[in-house]
């Protein structure tokens, strides 16, 4: 069956995220031509050019399987575009490649917001190696937080996660804390008898630094199993999510009207029960008429959504366009 007229306007969607990329070629009338995969996207790791051109690749496939060469618009969200300012270099070196007439690009918090709403209308808070929170409103009303660590005034996420329970465990291994668990699992996941030994092979590089964020799953498993210290940084997270939601929602004058908070990435979709309990709870205190839903759909579908509300396609391509990723397992 050939495209109509009405599918001429195109959108390439890209959501890119710090382990891996994922491309689409949507028509205007939310038929999805093509789809690609990719590595990760890390400007601060390897410059703003070289990070672009890790996207051309995936790029490329998804325009040659769809049998285009460019797209009406391109809607980019990817990470560590955490400031207007990185967004606008963002969006220059992405429009000199050509693929779209015009380009927009925002954090990749977005895509997970706009991936979990019927309309672009919510707040989402995503957690995964780091921590953010964006909120937005259809009459292009936006909030957001800087997310780039502690220096504006972050915590949270899998590194943080990790760094805070091995601070907890070598100060009770050598008696300056409180005893846990934790000074035995963390260890233990690495086949290594004490929080001394994790210390020297971490210092020492003998274990990647890299690892570290698979520390994060070992705190919510010793926290489940009961450990008094690791449940109370599981509650620190929670806080942490609930704060940045009502704190959207203030913003964005929502608080007091039924609104979706989405919560995406690896650390809030996992199920964690006390941690999904807490933040439903503090949540219900809160900001009692927020919707809590955690969003199973793959974020390139919001980037995908974001286009189309750029071109003004009707709620019959946003629903075919969402039935494509939704449907899916």
């Amino acid at each position: 069956m050939g495209l109509t007229a009405s599918d001429t306007a195109r959108v390439l969607a890209i959501d890119a995220g710090n382990s891996k990329t994922d491309v689409a070629v949507v028509t205007a009338a939310g038929e999805v031509l093509a789809t690609a995969r990719g590595g990760g996207f890390r400007p601060p790791a390897v410059g703003v050019a070289a990070a672009v051109d890790a996207l051309a690749a995936p790029v490329a496939r998804a325009f040659a399987d769809a049998g285009v060469g460019s797209v009406a618009h391109v809607s980019a969200c990817l990470a560590n575009a955490d400031l207007p300012v990185e967004e606008e270099q963002l969006a220059a070196a992405l429009h000199a490649r050509a693929w779209g007439a015009s380009v927009e690009v925002r954090n990749d918090t977005f895509a997970i917001l706009r991936a979990g709403v019927a309309e672009p209308r919510g707040v989402a808070v995503v957690c995964g190696a780091g921590i953010n929170c964006v909120g937005m409103r259809p009459d292009g009303r936006t909030a957001r937080f800087p997310a780039i660590g502690r220096i504006s005034g972050d915590w949270g996420g899998g590194w943080a996660l990790a760094e805070e329970a091995l601070w907890h465990a070598a100060r009770a291994e050598d008696g300056r804390g409180e005893p846990t668990a934790l000074a035995r699992t963390l260890p233990a996941h690495f086949g290594l008898p004490s929080m001394y030994a994790l210390i020297e092979a971490l210092h020492l590089e003998h274990v990647e630094n890299g690892r570290r964020h698979e520390l994060a799953p070992v705190l919510f498993e010793t926290a489940a199993q009961g450990d008094a210290v690791a449940r109370s940084v599981v509650d620190r997270l929670a806080e942490e999510v609930a704060t940045m939601a009502t704190v959207a929602l203030t913003r964005l004058d929502l608080l007091g009207e039924q609104t979706p908070v989405l919560l995406g990435g690896s650390v809030l979709t996992a199920g964690h029960s006390q941690l999904d309990d807490g933040i439903r709870a503090l949540l219900a205190s809160r900001a009692p008429k927020a919707d809590v839903r955690v969003v199973s759909a793959g974020p390139v579908l919001g980037a995908a959504l974001l286009g189309l509300d750029r071109l003004g396609a009707g709620a019959e391509a946003r629903e075919r366009v969402r039935g494509h990723w939704e449907k899916r397992p």
